[in-house]
């Protein structure tokens, strides 16, 4: 402890970005962990509710590496087991799975980040809204991700309860370290001590 007390003595500046790089990433960890979880029952959830529906834009057909797939922004498309049925991990519901887990998530993130890291006292309303502009970019590419990956996982795994999981985790992971470079770049200017002052 007394290392850390004459380096931040010596290099405050310094000092003060590892503390937020550090709990930036420990909460970000913490809520990537968490929509891990949600998205291995809410897709089946979600599915219970709209069924096999395909829901997206623009949905451009193209193949890579041997797979088709619909290249879209939003939403997924419905994709086909070696059963011959949809699965649960793709169309409406897996969309509808991964926005309520991005919500959720960042419902528990944001008051984190304002309040222990960034020890924010600005404008809350241009910083929700902020923010939430930054989760939808993040959105937006895990989604464009997503229907790359899952029609991938088809092809390469046929064990569904094994597909959805690594689909999942996987889907987590890279929306989680996306998340941490858009979200850490806004978050660093929204909450900084100046920010809302003419």
């Amino acid at each position: 402890m007394n290392f850390m007390n004459r380096f931040a003595e010596k290099h405050p500046k310094a000092a003060e970005w590892i503390r937020k790089g550090g709990l930036f990433l420990i909460f970000s960890w913490a809520v990537t962990a968490l929509k891990a979880v949600i998205l291995m029952f809410l897709p089946t959830l979600f599915h219970g509710m709209v069924g096999d529906r395909e829901w997206l834009f623009p949905g451009i057909p193209v193949e890579l590496f041997g797979v088709d797939f619909k290249l879209s922004i939003i939403g997924n498309a419905l994709e086909v087991g070696t059963d011959g049925a949809y699965l649960v991990n793709s169309g409406l519901a897996f969309t509808l799975a991964n926005l309520t887990a991005i919500f959720f998530g960042e419902c528990i993130n944001f008051p984190l980040q304002r309040n222990v890291t960034f020890k924010s006292h600005g404008p809350l309303a241009s910083q929700i809204g902020l923010h939430l502009l930054a989760t939808i970019a993040v959105f937006l590419v895990m989604n464009l991700f997503t229907c790359v990956w899952n029609p991938v996982t088809v092809a390469l795994i046929s064990n569904e309860a094994v597909r959805n999981t690594v689909s999942s985790i996987v889907t987590t992971v890279v929306t989680g370290g996306v998340a941490m470079v858009i979200i850490f770049a806004v978050d660093n200017k929204i909450f900084a001590p100046n920010f809302g002052k003419k």
